[in-house]
């Protein structure tokens, strides 16, 4: 087939293909975790689409370089970009639904960057592009350097919304290695996202390319003082999620993720042990009760576990709606009491497969009730979960509420705790733990007692 024609074919294929995913994208939202079987299959067919057109690209690209041609409808960085483009929205779909990416995905990411960089054109913007080949890369780079298991469908999507506009305040003219916890590290024949410098070296003798996320760090920074000093998202350039709780919690972790990702703290130790698992906190709130209420719970085998948590795979029983973020409840075979853990990543590599990764929170909690202020719009006591102070890990007594329950509510909060008798206390809130979309944990401040 001559190139031109061949050219003209693959331009259309690819607005048409891209249009149709761009409009799959937002559906996936809602898909639960793990995926249904035939969801996945749909899913799975697109990505191997995604796959093909950039294969395509690349080949129609070399063909194009090697013969000196050129076609009308597609210049040669225009291929590229078109490549790196569908492989990026691969990798998004993936993050979507907490499944890994294909098999050589990422090393194919960045071979086709190392191809714009051999000719010099990654600051090219070829005509029809939103960005700069660069940004379009290092925006599915950033993508990975997040661990996107561990954040929500709807909050992968804001960070895909804010990566469209600020992926290019990286800095990629970096040679050198540093442990600089924002230094960053790519090995373009490892099918691997990029490594950061404080967590692991790059191996000896081995050519990496290194980049820098330091000015991006100090956006975030910036921008989270601006929300947090009532500027709105629009004033910011963000979108609009970020004027949430649950968004101005996604840019909290992602200033951890990007400016000061760091070392594990606990090895982790391979175990082979089955525990029970409650999730979500009104389920959790009837087991912590002083007289406590079965809730359902379903089995799962502790795969590693740290002094801080554990990894656990599913095995029987009704999972119900599983969301990074949220709140569990686990019981191991040989202990008595429940623990109560946050859910800090989520995979799911087939419908039978799921996997989480759990922070303990606590070694025990108690149910209460807390009534906002008088006049509140829907005044009424709401479930909560009291954590007792931990020396080591948490001085003062912490409180687990919904994600936005107390908006703009942080002194004169009534909590109800019936023990053997009902201890009434005013209390206020004090800092800020943990926000996500599902919960935020903030220290108990309590200004009077009574019983």
């Amino acid at each position: 087939m001559p190139l031109p024609k061949r050219a003209d074919i693959l331009d259309k294929v690819y607005v048409r293909g891209m249009a149709c995913v761009e409009k799959l994208i937002p559906d996936l939202i809602d898909t639960p975790v793990p995926v249904p079987g035939k969801t996945r299959q749909v899913i799975r067919t697109i990505q191997e689409a995604l796959s093909g057109i950039a294969e395509q690209f690349l080949e129609l690209h070399d063909k194009i370089d090697s013969l000196g041609q050129t076609v009308p409808c597609i210049a040669p960085d225009l291929a590229l970009w078109r490549a790196l483009h569908a492989l990026s929205r691969h990798l998004l779909i993936g993050s979507l639904t907490a499944s890994p990416p294909g098999i050589g995905i990422w090393r194919k990411l960045h071979q086709t960057y190392d191809l714009a960089r051999q000719q010099g054109i990654t600051r090219n913007m070829p005509e029809g592009t939103t960005r700069p080949l660069q940004d379009e890369y290092y925006a599915a780079v950033l993508l990975g350097c997040a661990q996107p298991a561990s954040f929500t469908a709807r909050e992968i999507l804001f960070l895909d919304a804010y990566l469209e506009s600020f992926s290019s305040q990286i800095d990629s003219n970096r040679d050198k290695p540093d442990r600089n916890p924002v230094m960053f590290w790519i090995d373009p024949m490892r099918d691997a996202p990029a490594t950061p410098c404080s967590r692991k070296p790059p191996p000896q003798e081995t050519p990496v390319r290194y980049f820098s996320c330091g000015r991006l760090a100090d956006l975030l920074a910036n921008q989270l003082e601006a929300l947090d000093s009532g500027a709105g998202a629009k004033q910011l350039e963000l979108p609009e999620y970020a004027a949430t709780s649950a968004g101005r919690g996604v840019l909290r972790r992602l200033s951890v993720h990007w400016g000061d990702p760091g070392k594990r703290r606990f090895p982790r130790r391979r175990q082979n042990y089955r525990a029970q698992v409650c999730a979500g906190l009104n389920k959790i709130y009837q087991l912590f009760q002083k007289r406590p209420v079965s809730a359902e719970s379903s089995n799962w085998m502790i795969v590693n576990e740290s002094p801080d948590g554990y990894a656990i795979m599913h095995v029987s029983g009704k999972i119900g709606p599983i969301t990074v973020g949220d709140v569990v409840a686990l019981k191991t075979e040989t202990g008595n009491n429940w623990q109560l853990c946050i859910i800090r990543w989520v995979l799911s590599e087939n419908q039978e497969h799921l996997e989480l990764g759990l922070q303990i929170l606590s070694a025990s909690a108690v149910a209460a009730h807390l009534a906002l202020p008088s006049g509140t719009d829907g005044n009424a006591c709401r479930p909560v979960l009291v954590l007792p102070a931990t020396p080591a890990l948490r001085p003062e007594e912490s409180m687990v509420v919904p994600s936005g329950m107390l908006a703009g509510h942080s002194k004169n909060l009534v909590l109800i705790i019936e023990k053997d008798n009902i201890e009434v206390r005013e209390i206020n809130t004090g800092q800020r733990g943990e926000q996500n979309g599902q919960i935020e944990i903030y220290e108990i401040e309590t200004e009077q007692q009574g019983c």
